[in-house]
C-alpha cells in the first residue's frame, strides 16, 4: 500500500544471544539431570547433585524423598531454561527483547529452583530422623546412666 512502510526488526546480534543462550543452558543440564536422578531415587547423598538443605541430609531416606519432591518443579526449571536459551537463539528480536528474555528465563528458573528446595525441605522434615550410635568406648548413650543400673 502506498504510503505505509513497514518497519524491519533489528535482530540482536549473536554476541548476545549466544552467551545469555549458553548461561540458560548451563543450568538447564545440570537440573535436568538432577530432575531425572532424583526422581528415580539414583542421586548419591555424598554427591554434587540434588538437594543438600540440614533436613535433606540427616539420612538416605530423607535426601531421596526431598529430591524426589522437588523433581517435578526442578524439571520445569529445566524446560523453561532450555526453552529460553532456544527462543534467544531462534526468534528475530531486538537487544531489549533478547535481554527480557534472557532475564524471565532467568528468574523462571531460580523462581522453580528456590520453590522446590522449600518443598524439599518441608518433605524431608518428616522424615523420623535416624537414631544416633554411642561414641566408641562408652557403653551407652552418655549421660543418663542406664547402662550402669541407674
Amino acid at each position: 500500500m502506498p504510503g505505509t512502510t513497514i518497519g524491519t526488526v533489528s535482530h540482536a546480534p549473536l554476541a548476545l544471544t549466544i552467551p545469555l543462550a549458553a548461561v540458560l543452558l548451563v543450568l538447564a543440564l545440570p537440573s535436568a539431570i538432577t530432575a531425572r536422578r532424583g526422581w528415580d531415587g539414583t542421586l548419591d547423598r555424598k554427591g554434587r547433585l540434588g538437594l543438600h538443605t540440614p533436613a535433606a541430609v540427616t539420612s538416605e531416606k530423607a535426601f531421596a524423598l526431598a529430591n524426589r519432591v522437588a523433581a517435578p518443579l526442578v524439571g520445569g526449571a529445566a524446560a523453561v531454561g532450555a526453552l529460553c536459551a532456544v527462543l534467544l537463539l531462534a526468534l528475530p528480536i531486538g537487544v531489549p527483547g533478547a535481554i527480557v528474555v534472557a532475564a524471565l528465563g532467568l528468574a523462571g528458573v531460580f523462581g522453580q529452583l528456590f520453590v522446590a528446595s522449600s518443598m524439599g525441605e518441608r518433605a524431608a522434615v518428616t522424615v523420623p530422623r535416624p537414631a544416633r550410635k554411642p561414641e566408641p568406648g562408652t557403653t551407652c548413650c552418655g549421660g543418663c546412666g542406664c547402662g550402669d543400673g541407674g
